[in-house]
């Protein structure tokens, strides 16, 4: 079965050797995601509302580019440095995803990457 890679461009997806996202048949799945610019900066220090979106405008694109949506989306896996920050993540899922009302789960961990308060991965399925 075809594999298909997509990049966001991110300095990390070569320097670890990862891809963004992988769509094999119908199936695609976003790797975990943190809300950085192109240079790999974190874009919201300090906001994981605002960082949890960022994320997220990440994840689309790459859903985009495998052609699908964030209403292809069936499970999200999102990770927090802490569980004070679950109301504003949660929150910030509710208003980008909410409505396709995708499995999820949340789990508190000890650091993540870039000093990034939130990390998102996805797993969608096209119809």
């Amino acid at each position: 079965m075809k594999r298909q890679r997509i990049s966001s461009g991110s300095p990390w997806e070569e320097l670890v050797g990862y891809s963004r996202a992988i769509r094999v048949g119908n199936t695609i799945h976003v790797t975990g995601t943190i809300g950085t610019d192109s240079t790999g900066a974190l874009l919201a220090p300090g906001d994981a509302y605002q960082q949890t979106m960022d994320a997220f405008d990440i994840i689309e694109r790459a859903l985009h580019e495998a052609g699908a949506t964030l209403e292809h989306v069936v499970r999200t896996r999102i990770y927090v440095t802490s569980l004070e920050h679950a109301d504003d993540v949660g929150r910030a899922h509710r208003s980008r995803i909410g409505h396709v009302r995708p499995c999820c789960t949340m789990v508190a961990v000890h650091a993540l990457f870039a000093e990034a308060m939130v990390e998102i991965e996805v797993d969608a399925v096209l119809d």
